[in-house]
């Protein structure tokens, strides 16, 4: 079973071992805008969903701290999310953090809930207590940066406002009843920037709250595997 260490503002340490990872897609708060981007995506062969937001499950031990992610191809990228971490069973158990979905593009085409099993979430090692921030969760911002060839360039910059909010979510996992301590959803993507490569050799996501100057950041280097032999 994974276990996740997450530092807190406090000073506490929370220790949670992953039972069930939940991966929402489709999951801007503008669904008009969602349709408009599952059209985009099917001109390039992804097939879209039948239904908006979605929801995928992927196998536990996908949820990782880690600062490398080993791929099979050039044709992987992050995502910067969040991620809603049960840690407990009371409200004050609830964390947010910071997250990086690293997908298989050339997969994706394929099926999207395979490409999200190809690899992993990366989840930041702090986080904060939803309760603690909620009062303020649309303002709370939410960057990535690709860097390639030892340059570092932005290319996804936006605020929780742009995806559906923590509370939406936990209505779900509590109506389908997933809301149990050690469940991890990580909430969907922003938009990236298309004159960006995303397909790059390092991946950095930070999570800003602008009302304490705190930040929550993860970084990790996607490193090719050695070629097989068959």
């Amino acid at each position: 079973m994974t276990a996740l260490t997450f530092e807190l503002p406090d000073g506490d340490t929370v220790r949670v071992d992953v039972r069930q990872a939940l991966n929402a897609g489709y999951a801007g708060r503008s669904q008009e805008e969602v349709q408009a981007h599952i059209a985009e995506l099917a001109l390039l062969g992804v097939p879209g969903p039948t239904t908006t937001p979605t929801l995928y499950p992927v196998s536990p031990y996908l949820a990782r701290q880690t600062d490398r992610v080993d791929v099979q191809h050039d044709r992987t990228s992050g995502e910067a999310e969040w991620a809603l971490v049960v840690a407990g069973p009371g409200e004050r158990d609830v964390l947010l953090t910071a997250a990086c979905d690293h997908t298989d593009r050339a997969l994706e085409v394929h099926g999207v809930a395979w490409s999200k099993n190809a690899g992993p979430d990366v989840l930041a090692r702090r986080a904060w207590r939803l309760v603690d921030v909620a009062a303020r969760l649309d303002a709370i911002t939410l960057r990535a940066w690709v860097t390639a060839g030892g340059e570092e360039r932005l290319i996804q910059d936006g605020t929780l406002a742009d995806l559906l909010p923590p509370a939406y979510w936990l209505d779900v996992l509590r109506e389908r009843g997933l809301l149990q301590v050690g469940t991890v959803l990580i909430s969907g993507t922003i938009p990236m920037d298309g004159g960006v490569d995303q397909f790059a050799e390092r991946w950095r996501v930070e999570m800003a709250d602008p009302g304490t100057g705190d930040r929550i950041e993860l970084a990790y280097d996607v490193v090719p595997l050695p070629e097989a032999i068959c």
